[in-house]
């Protein structure tokens, strides 16, 4: 008789056998009393989908599941609409069981897996029931992107704080790069999210894997030891996320640095995930860096297979963070898309900013305006059954902080030279009307300008004159051209004296925006 013991991992128990198997076997059930334990009086749901990173199973009547494994693999749950699945201390989804007999390579500067041992008899998962609402709002960060513990305070002052106990929101999402580099800072970086109260998924990103493996299926060592798989996928409400893993590395092409795209065993997941998701669900994609990456950094025919798999789903809306820049993308039928109805790709912009540079507010906390003139930030999603809204907000500002004004302070009455006013509408696309008006004159259309925002080229400039006095900080980047930026000529008959500007406009989801802005005119 083979003698089995208990071992926890994952917050989760699992029952193991002495001797190792070839397949993954347990139950999904209903965990009445939250002890993340099947009990005898405890039922097994039938109909619930488990996966070990490529294969997909339902669960049949009783609960039971049968999977593949090898020496390498996740087996998790993939989460049901109308049920929840545990959280550890840091609020973060224990839905998944990590099978890596001998561990991960020793070779890595940062922990990874330990030796998780022989395959366990039974890998039980508990779901609890909830009442979900398919109206729903979920919390987005684009790449926290903590390189130290003075930057982890910077993110918990600047952000963390005005988003601390939220009510109202569901779950929260990190887009990747919840570190830079530095894989030790993940407890951190958890502990500071953990304080938003809320359920918290994570990705990774390309600041977040382990540099110093050549395979790139060991590349999320350590963010697996610590946040559990890089590629899974929940259902909220009609919602189906799957969240991925498009970071390359080493590059497949050359083998130095990293590349954007998706494995073999990925695609396969998503083609074997999709089978059990209702045709009338919003698919969610979420990747790290975008399926539109500027300058050809994702892999073109893995845009392209991506698409083929979604053919069949008529809702559909992917999320990318990566660039510290926001815009919004749209494939059409005939542009790689297989559908009438454009499928829109929406890249957010960044908790981090530009990395945390720039000059200083008065809380001592980096301004950190992303190099397209989007400042710091956070978007709230807000689900309606299939349909979504997105609202991308300010850090440390007022929500109805949506466009920013550049006009000069002053001039001259009478000038002859060309007086600009710009408008940076941060949820703006160049599909988007800009009105503007200064004083009492007329409504006019601005001109979408695909150029720098000259008031964050302007900050940069600023940045050179005074960085001789070593002001405290990191530089801004570079300025890069804003995909949300217009511009339109100031009227030449202006009177002497202070004149208001207003711009107006309306985001893609039909919500009013609007920014004012002031100049004096002597």
């Amino acid at each position: 008789m083979n003698k089995s013991f208990l071992i926890a991992l994952t917050g989760l128990f699992f029952s193991v056998s002495a001797f190792s198997q070839s397949k993954a076997k347990g139950y999904v059930f209903n965990d009445q009393n939250s002890n993340s334990t099947k009990d005898s009086n405890e039922k097994g749901i039938g109909g619930i989908a488990v996966t070990n990173g490529a294969e997909v199973v339902l669960t049949d009547k009783t609960g039971y599941y049968e999977l593949p494994v090898g020496n390498d693999n996740i087996i998790s749950v993939i989460k049901p609409t109308g049920y929840q699945v545990p959280k550890n201390s840091d609020n973060l989804p224990q839905f998944f069981f990590i099978h890596k007999p001998a561990g991960s390579p020793r070779i890595l500067k940062y922990r990874g897996v330990s030796p998780t041992g022989p395959l366990p008899e039974l890998i039980n998962f508990p779901l609890t029931k909830s009442k979900e609402k398919d109206n729903y709002t979920a919390l987005i960060f684009g790449d926290p992107q903590v390189y130290n513990e003075e930057q982890v305070d910077y993110f918990t002052r600047g952000v963390i704080k005005e988003v601390e106990g939220i009510k109202g929101v569901a779950f929260g999402l990190s887009m990747g790069d919840e570190v830079g580099d530095k894989l030790t800072l993940f407890p951190q970086y958890a502990s500071a999210v953990k304080r938003v109260g809320i359920p918290w998924y994570n990705m990774v990103g390309n600041h977040d894997i382990n540099m110093d493996v050549k395979a790139d299926s060991l590349s999320d060592e350590s963010f697996e030891a610590f946040f559990g798989p890089s590629s899974y996928a929940f259902n909220y409400g009609k919602t189906h996320f799957i969240v991925l893993n498009d970071v390359l590395y080493p590059d497949p092409r050359n083998g130095i640095g990293y590349f954007g795209g998706l494995r073999q065993d990925q695609f396969k997941f998503i083609e074997n995930d999709l089978k059990f998701v209702p045709k009338d669900y919003l698919v969610v994609v979420t990747l790290h860096i975008p399926i539109s990456e500027p300058g050809s950094l994702f892999r073109a025919e893995d845009r392209v297979k991506l698409f083929e798999l979604l053919e069949d789903f008529p809702h559909t809306l992917s999320i990318s963070a990566h660039t510290h820049m926001q815009r919004h993308d749209f494939y059409s039928s005939g542009n790689e898309w297989k559908q009438d109805k454009p499928h829109h790709h929406f890249n957010i912009g960044t908790a981090s900013g530009d990395f945390y540079s720039g000059v200083f507010d008065k809380e001592g906390i980096p301004y950190s305006t992303m190099r397209d003139g989007t400042p710091k930030g956070y978007a709230f999603i807000h689900f309606k059954g299939n349909e979504y809204k997105i609202d991308y907000k300010v850090a440390g500002r007022d929500d109805k902080y949506q466009i920013d004004i550049y006009a000069p302070d002053s001039v001259k009455s009478g000038a002859d030279s060309v007086r600009l006013v710009y408008a940076n509408f941060f949820m703006g696309n160049k599909q988007s009307k800009v009105l503007y008006r200064v004083g009492s004159n007329e409504w006019k259309e601005m001109e979408y300008s695909f150029t720098p925002d000259p008031k964050y080229v302007a900050s940069v400039a600023a940045w050179k004159k005074i960085s001789d006095k070593k002001i405290r900080g990191r530089r801004p980047s570079n300025p890069a051209r804003s995909t949300h930026l217009w511009k339109a000529k100031l009227p030449a008959n202006l009177p002497v004296g202070e004149h208001l500007i207003e711009v107006k406009s309306q985001d893609m989801f039909g919500k009013a925006c609007a920014g004012t802005g002031r100049i004096i005119v002597y």
